[in-house]
């Protein structure tokens, strides 16, 4: 075992950096707790809610109409992106859009 000796002010001076990070990493935590991550959905799921095809789920993805993650291959979609869609959907289920 090795034994390492410090001043007791250079020692005091470690323990105020680990306190200031304790506090910032907390404060860090509070914050994204506050903005709880909702359950992404996925494009089985958009299709159904939207009621449209994978296709048209494609087609909106690639217009940049719809925001959207890639995990590997899969795409996710988070709920506030479907509920903005929601009142246009019927225009893109008409093939119009």
């Amino acid at each position: 075992m090795e034994v390492v000796i410090i001043e007791k002010k250079t020692f005091e001076a470690l323990l105020s950096g680990v306190e200031t990070l304790t506090g910032k990493v907390g404060a860090l935590c509070r914050r994204c707790n506050d903005k709880q991550m909702q359950k992404w959905l996925d494009g089985q799921e958009v299709c159904r809610l939207l009621r449209i095809s994978p296709r048209t789920l494609q087609s909106l993805r690639d217009n940049r109409t719809i925001g959207c993650t890639q995990i590997n291959r899969k795409f996710y979609y988070k709920p506030q992106e479907i509920e903005r869609l929601m009142p246009i959907a019927g225009h893109f289920r008409d093939g119009s859009g």
